[in-house]
Order: C-alpha cells, then structure tokens, then sequence
C-alpha cells in the first residue's frame, strides 16, 4: 500500500485562505480531522492511498504506486518486436498480407469492455475486505470498552486483551499464508498457543479461547447474562469478519474469465504492430507500446487486486491495521509497552 504524508491543518488553512480547489482526498481529511480529531487522521492514513495534488507533468512520471516496474520487461519486449516488425516489412509487403486498423479497433474496445468489468470486479473485492477489516476494528475496540467499563477491576484483563491482538496478527497471517508461530507465541502462552497452532482455523480458535475467558467471568458471577450477551455479539462479529475473509481469499475470480481476457490482451498486442506498421512506420514502436500499456496495466492491476490481502503495492497494509489496532487496545488498556506506530518508507509503501 502506497501514501504520502501531508500535513493537513497547515495545508487546509493555506489552500482555504487563497480559495484554491481542494482535492477529494484532502476534503474527507479535512472533514475527518474536524471531526474526531488526531485517532481518525490515524485511521485515514492505512485506509486509502493520499497523494497530495501535483502537477500534471510530475504526475505523468510517478513510477512509485504504478504496475509500470512490474509490466516494464513485458512492454520493452513489445518494442523490441515493434522494431523488428519495421525491419522485416519489405518481405511482410512482398508476401502481400496486410492487417487493417478495423479489426482492432473492434477488438480493442471488446478488451477494454471487459477488461472495466474484470477491474470493477477485483476492486468490489478489495473495497469489501477493507470494509471487514474496518468492522474488525470496530469490534476490538467495542468489546474491550465494555469488558473494562464492566470488570475494571479485573486482573486477568492483560491476557484478554493479547487474545484480541493475537487474533487480528493471527488472521492477517493466514490471509497472508505465512508462519504464525513465532509471531502468536508473543502473545499467548504456550499451552493455548499450541491449541491455537495444531487448529484448522487458528483464528476461529483464538475466538473460542475470547469465548471462555469470558464464560469463566460469567459462571463466577462477574458478568450477567445480558452483559454475557451482549459480549458474546462482539465476538460474533468478529466471527463474521473472519468468514468474510475467507470467502473474499478462497474464492477468486473465475480462472476462466481471466484467462481468456489474458490471452486476448497479449495476443491483441502482439499483433497490434503487424496493423501499425503500414501507417506509422518508424513511429510504429511508441503507439504500439502506448496502447499495449494501456491494456496490460488494467490486466496487471486487476491481478493485484483480485487478493487484496497480499503484499504487493496496491494491496491492504495489513501490517498497518494491526499494529493500529495493538496500539489501541493497549493503549485502553493502559500499559506503558506500546509498539511505535507504521510509517510508510521513503518510497510511500506501508504493508
């Protein structure tokens, strides 16, 4: 995931004061600032990319955030044939064949058609995961306030709240497909943590060792059935999330339907400058990468998108959610060992 920090209380009253248009971004950062204060700027900042408004020319060259590094080889590879194309056009003219513009004109806006549904696809995807990670937010937080206000004399609190840190660090990883152990052994003991290991959902068992903890305060007359509840709700919702995301990374998009748009696209720019040549000439080799970029960004795009829980650049900041989630139930919980909050590197990605 990619951002760029911008200071907004100093850059609002500057383009307010000289009646300059402000961007979308900058808009809902204003409105979220005035709103909640400095804990919602937080939350803006692991939600979306934000860029700052730049000129159109330095725009046209941002290489950081863009699918141009992981499609450069394949567009060199388009150029180079383009030019070889112009070197063999005397014998391609002698054996008589020619391709018209007609048939690609046709085709191209085919590919562009679907490729708009394919992309409007793996984005709805992406938008839904970053909504069930948002509810898991919501959750964490929710079910510790009313754990605190209820019990805040209790002493086994700190282990209550390691399992709801665990759980967000422990679906992340599975999303993911990485090791948990090590990670998961910093905040259980090893008695559940090997419950948790040897489960075949990690998460969903996490869930339960939450549900027990909670069960124990209620037979011990701590908490009523009505608090138990309403508890209960919360872990509930955090079931839902976990389910949501399995189903968002279990389910991918029909491998037939992209493959056919796959094939169709490098197949539409293969052949793109035998059509190019007989007009364009030398000028060949720039529109045919000019278009063959056009399209196989969009397929590169979609492919980053269709899993929104990896760690290329366009993906969620997992990493950064959660540690934004640990540092806020710690935080509630007032203890002192607080991780330092995420920043994104000098090339604006935050994983």
């Amino acid at each position: 995931m990619l951002f760029v920090f911008f200071n907004t209380c100093q850059h609002r009253a500057n383009k307010c004061s000289t009646g300059q248009r402000i961007p979308v971004s900058q808009k809902l950062a204003t409105l979220i600032w005035i709103t909640f204060n400095n804990r919602a700027f937080h939350l803006l900042k692991i939600i979306m990319i934000v860029r700052p408004q730049q000129h159109w020319i330095r725009l046209i060259f941002v290489w950081h955030g863009s699918v141009l590094s992981k499609i450069f080889s394949r567009l060199l590879l388009n150029f180079l044939l383009s030019i070889a194309v112009i070197i063999m056009l005397p014998w391609y003219t002698m054996l008589g064949i020619k391709f018209t513009l007609a048939p690609f004109s046709i085709l191209g806006v085919a590919i562009a058609i679907f490729l708009g549904f394919r992309n409007n696809a793996c984005y709805a995807r992406y938008v839904e995961a970053r909504h069930l990670w948002g509810q898991l937010m919501i959750a964490s937080r929710s079910i510790l306030r009313e754990v605190k206000t209820t019990l805040p004399d209790e002493r086994g609190m700190e282990g209550f709240v390691r399992l709801q840190i665990a759980f967000a660090h422990c679906l992340r990883m599975t999303l993911r497909r990485q090791p948990q152990t090590q990670v998961l052994g910093n905040y259980l003991d090893q008695d559940a943590l090997q419950k948790v290991v040897a489960s075949h959902s990690p998460a969903n068992r996490i869930l339960l060792l939450m549900g027990e903890w909670l069960a124990i305060r209620r037979r011990s007359g701590k908490l009523s059935d009505i608090l138990f509840h309403s508890l209960n709700n919360r872990l509930n919702d955090m079931s839902s999330v976990l389910a949501g995301c399995e189903r968002i990374a279990n389910t991918p998009v029909p491998f037939a339907y992209t493959l056919i748009l796959h094939r169709t696209v490098y197949l539409f720019c293969i052949m793109l400058p035998f059509a190019l040549v007989v007009d364009l000439h030398y000028m060949t080799p720039f529109i045919s990468v000019l278009i063959s970029y056009t399209f196989i960004a969009l397929d590169a795009l979609a492919e980053e998108l269709e899993d929104p829980f990896g760690t290329e650049n366009n993906d969620l900041p997992l990493d950064a959610i959660c540690n934004a989630i640990e540092i806020d139930l710690l935080q509630m919980n007032d203890e002192r060992d607080i991780p330092a909050k995420r920043i994104p590197d000098k090339r604006y990605q935050l994983t």
